[in-house]
């Protein structure tokens, strides 16, 4: 848990919430849990936020339900609709929703799904997935294996992540991370059981085909994000190609957003500075 949150399970989603006033909820990323917020959470609570932090889908203390036909569980909509009802279960029927990685994945498909429901989207060191699939090319593709390597058909990545999960974890974070003493590497490691490196396999298998068919058809309609969007990534994660921000300006009417000096975790690489980000965005004068 996070020091001075509340631990509960609603429908088998794990989480823990703290503070009062306007909701935010905070998504994590792979291969994490709801503990990549423990240093930001408590600014959001400082500056009159309720937030609530759960483990995704698949991830962490929360129930890893069984793949169905193309990992359709595991959609970022079937993930995101889960979780509306999740905060509705809170009394939360409006809210904003903030996630990175992962979770920012899940955090934008719920503002295109339910615009009525999201007040404010923040999505930390991520572009749209059916991007990120463009992006994917030629040397960038080195430090985006495991897109590919993880959505290959069961039993093959979980059989070889099995065999060592911790020094895929560790390895895998030290790539990623400017900073990886920073993270919690050993809650991730002991939350990385076999069910959820089967879990999360699903999560990117449906990120190589449902996820992609959903984001294209939305594309090609040329629906948008219509709440206050804030695109921020770590400068020694995202610095290539076309930034986070001109991408994002194809998918939000109104989008701003800046690199921060950090590696691809940024809650727990520069904490200080993506809480400032954060308040300053949520704040209700935005």
């Amino acid at each position: 848990m996070i020091d001075g949150f509340d631990a509960t399970t609603i429908d088998g989603i794990h989480l823990v919430t703290a503070g009062s006033g306007p909701p935010v909820l905070a998504l994590h990323g792979y291969p994490q849990t709801h503990r990549m917020w423990r240093h930001v959470a408590p600014a959001l609570i400082d500056a009159g936020h309720t937030v609530v932090c759960p483990d995704l889908r698949g991830y962490g203390a929360s129930h890893t339900p069984p793949p169905g036909d193309g990992a359709v569980a595991y959609s970022k909509r079937t993930m995101a609709a889960e979780l509306v009802d999740v905060m509705a279960e809170l009394g939360h029927d409006r809210f904003a929703v903030i996630g990175h990685d992962r979770g920012a994945r899940v955090a934008y498909r719920m503002a295109l799904d339910h615009p009525d429901t999201i007040t404010r989207l923040a999505v930390l060191d991520i572009v749209p997935t059916i991007e990120q699939w463009d992006r994917l090319r030629g040397p960038a593709a080195l430090g985006g294996f495991h897109w590919t390597f993880l959505a290959r058909a069961h039993p093959f990545p979980e059989r070889l992540i099995g065999a060592d999960p911790e020094y895929w974890v560790r390895t895998l974070c030290a790539e990623w991370a400017d900073d990886a003493e920073a993270l919690d590497l050993d809650e991730y490691v002991r939350a990385f059981t076999p069910e959820v490196i089967r879990a999360s396999c699903d999560d990117y298998r449906a990120g190589a085909g449902i996820d992609i068919e959903i984001d294209r058809a939305d594309r090609d309609a040329g629906r948008r994000i219509t709440c206050p969007t804030l695109a921020v990534w770590g400068d020694r994660s995202l610095g290539r190609g076309p930034t986070p921000l001109e991408i994002w300006q194809r998918w939000c009417d109104d989008v701003r957003g800046e690199p921060i000096a950090s590696g691809h975790f940024l809650p727990e690489e520069a904490p200080g500075v993506t809480a400032a980000a954060l308040v300053t965005f949520l704040a209700p004068t935005r």
